[in-house]
């Protein structure tokens, strides 16, 4: 076995890491899907006088704590290191969630929604880059894919635990579950290193050939350092990319179960729809990081931005269940993975003093795309009046990505300097 693929470069062993990091995520997808499970309930408070706008507005706010998470924490936690910014973000999104389960009224719920996008935004940055880095090298696609699926099984359990338990419990237990993270916090401790080791001899990837790599020192300018001419070119295709994921993302979660009811399919099941979404998701993530460690994570990602589309096409008009099913986990993928991957790429394509800047500003530009997305839904579905319209207006930001990924130039990430035989992520 080669020593380079066996060894963790941060002194975390990648099992523990992985785990950590998947729970935390889990966790994550818990507390960003549960406004969705709980809508019904708020629709029908007697007190809160919430209407199907209110409740946009409720997930407009979350959507708009995210950039504000990803880009402070992606940034704090190349400053500080990753344990730090990765405990205050556990608690911050424990304390928002309490907040939400013993909020009183519509106006503080609606302050602990935007708290909490705070914190869901804060997190996937730090814990993407923390497993990247304790990755083993030659399985690093599929070890960051594992953590990454942890937000599909989150939107998983809070479908289960709503379906079980409402409307009988009151709405706000639901949100009391989502302080779980908390006894977290002693954990990372113990196994998030303090400091980022960040091998500059070998963990520096050429983003663009030929680009001269500035000098680095513990006060430079991290963003300056992303829009220099060593990174410039991939990280603008990596925020429009991440833009238009997000808008597939938000969008379908939003819009996809009522333009399937409107194109005539009996989605009596919401939940069996949403199980087979995310199970799509989950499984299609950690077959494309397979892929992606034979050295194959760009084209990988401009695959999973094309099934979208084809996904998409198919649910356009009625099909026989088993196809319908097909399709939805494709979808699941084409959303949930694709943006997954997208992650992974840009982690893949960082040194470790820049990964969480990077993914940071990744995510927290992107986030325009989770704040446009559903309202871009709506925009289509009001001004064409074909029910086949909503589906086509997933095609574009799916086929954009695509074609933002592949004008992405090879490039040799930290694993692949670390591992000179292996294969470029081309």
């Amino acid at each position: 076995m080669n020593s380079t693929s066996a060894t963790p470069r941060t002194g975390t062993r990648p099992g523990p890491a992985v785990a950590l990091g998947l729970a935390i995520l889990c966790i994550e997808g818990y507390d960003l899907f549960l406004l969705g499970v709980v809508g019904p309930t708020l629709l029908n408070h007697p007190d809160w006088d919430v209407n199907k706008s209110t409740l946009g507005l409720l997930g407009s706010l979350t959507a708009l704590g995210m950039p504000l998470g990803s880009i402070a924490a992606g940034w704090l936690g190349d400053l500080y290191g990753r344990r730090i910014p990765m405990v205050v973000s556990l608690a911050w999104l424990s304390l928002s969630m309490f907040l939400s389960s013993v909020a009183g009224d519509l106006t503080l719920f609606a302050a602990t929604r935007f708290l909490t996008g705070v914190g869901v935004g804060a997190l996937i940055p730090l814990v993407t880059a923390f497993v990247s880095e304790a990755a083993t090298p030659s399985r690093h696609s599929l070890q960051v894919g594992v953590t990454q699926t942890g937000m599909a099984f989150g939107g998983i359990i809070s479908g289960i635990a709503g379906r079980t338990l409402l409307p009988e419990w009151d709405f706000h237990t639901l949100f009391l579950f989502g302080a779980v993270p908390l006894i977290l916090v002693p954990v990372v401790w113990r196994v998030v290193p303090a400091v980022v080791r960040d091998h500059a001899a070998t963990d520096v990837p050429t983003a663009e050939p030929g680009a001269r790599v500035p000098a680095r020192s513990a006060s430079a300018n991290r963003l300056s350092q992303l829009l220099s001419p060593q990174y410039r070119r991939s990280t603008l295709l990596f925020w429009a990319a991440t833009f238009a994921g997000l808008v597939i993302v938000y969008g379908a979660g939003t819009w996809l179960p009522t333009l399937m009811v409107n194109s005539g399919y009996d989605l009596s099941s919401s939940l069996e729809f949403a199980i087979v979404f995310n199970i799509g998701a989950v499984v299609g993530t950690l077959g494309a990081g397979l892929i992606a460690d034979r050295g194959l994570l760009k084209a990988a990602t401009v695959v999973s931005f094309a099934l979208a589309a084809v996904a998409m096409v198919t649910l356009s008009s009625p099909q026989p269940r088993p196809v319908l099913l097909l399709a939805s986990a494709v979808a699941g993928f084409g959303a949930l993975g694709t943006q997954a991957l997208v992650n992974i790429f840009v982690a893949h394509s960082h040194p470790a003093h820049l990964r969480g800047t990077a993914l940071g500003f990744s995510l927290g530009v992107g986030r325009v795309g989770a704040i446009v997305g559903p309202s871009y839904l709506a925009a289509v579905a009001a001004l064409i009046s074909s029910p086949r319209a909503g589906f086509y207006a997933f095609v574009v930001p799916a086929l954009l990505g695509a074609v933002l990924i592949g004008l992405l130039r090879p490039a040799r990430s930290a694993a692949t300097i670390a591992q000179p035989d292996a294969p470029l992520a081309r």
